[in-house]
C-alpha cells in the first residue's frame, strides 16, 4: 500500500511521512520518560516552527532565504558531526579505548549509538523540512510555477532571492558569503 501510495501520490506522502517522523518519535518518548530527547526535540521544532512560519509568508521577506539557508546548513553540519562522533566512540569500542577508561563496552555503545540516532533523526527532518520551506519560498518569491513557467527572471549577476548584486560567481570562494547556483 505505501509503494502505491507513493508513486501515484507523491506529494502527500512525503507530508504525512515527514508529519509522522515529527510526532510518533517524540510520543513515544513521553511514553517512556526520556526527556532528553524532549526537551531537544522541543527546542528544535521552536526554531524550525519559526523558520517554516517565515518561509511560508507572503511576501517573502528578503531576509528569509538566507535564515532558512543558515539554519538548515547549521543543522546539517550538526547533524553529520553527531554521527561522525558517535561513529568514532563505537569504532573505539571495537578496538577497546574503552578499557583506558575502566568502562564496561555497552556503556560506550549505548553513547555511540544515541549519538547516531540524534545525527540521523535530525538531519533526515532537517532534510525534509528544508526541502519544503524552500518550495514555498520559490513559489512565492515566482521562480516556479506548477505549469512550469516561472514568472520573475533576473540578470545573472543579481541574487535571485535577495535581490542583491552578485560580487563572486559561484565557481569563486568568497570572502564572506559563496555563492551557489541552484537548479
Amino acid at each position: 500500500i505505501l509503494f502505491e501510495w507513493k508513486k501515484r501520490h507523491l506529494r502527500s506522502y512525503l507530508l504525512v511521512s515527514l508529519i509522522a517522523l515529527w510526532i510518533i518519535p517524540p510520543g513515544i518518548c513521553l511514553k517512556n520518560s526520556w526527556w532528553r530527547f524532549i526537551i531537544l526535540w522541543m527546542i528544535f521544532s521552536l526554531i524550525t516552527g519559526l523558520i517554516l512560519k517565515k518561509s511560508f509568508e507572503k511576501p517573502v521577506n528578503r531576509t528569509t532565504p538566507r535564515l532558512v539557508y543558515k539554519w538548515f546548513l547549521f543543522l546539517y553540519k550538526l547533524s553529520y558531526g553527531l554521527g561522525i562522533i558517535g561513529y568514532m566512540i563505537m569504532m573505539g569500542t571495537f578496538v577497546g579505548i574503552n578499557l583506558i577508561f575502566n568502562q564496561a563496552p555497552p556503556v560506550w555503545m549505548d553513547v555511540a549509538l544515541i549519538f547516531i540516532f540524534y545525527g540521523l533523526y535530525y538531519g533526515v527532518l532537517g532534510r525534509d523540512l528544508s526541502e519544503l520551506c524552500t518550495d514555498k519560498i520559490a513559489i512565492h518569491i515566482g521562480y516556479y510555477n506548477i505549469e512550469g513557467i516561472p514568472s520573475k527572471a533576473l540578470p545573472k549577476n543579481v541574487c535571485g532571492l535577495c535581490a542583491n548584486q552578485l560580487f563572486v560567481s559561484e565557481k569563486e570562494q568568497g570572502v564572506i558569503e559563496d555563492s551557489y547556483k541552484l537548479n
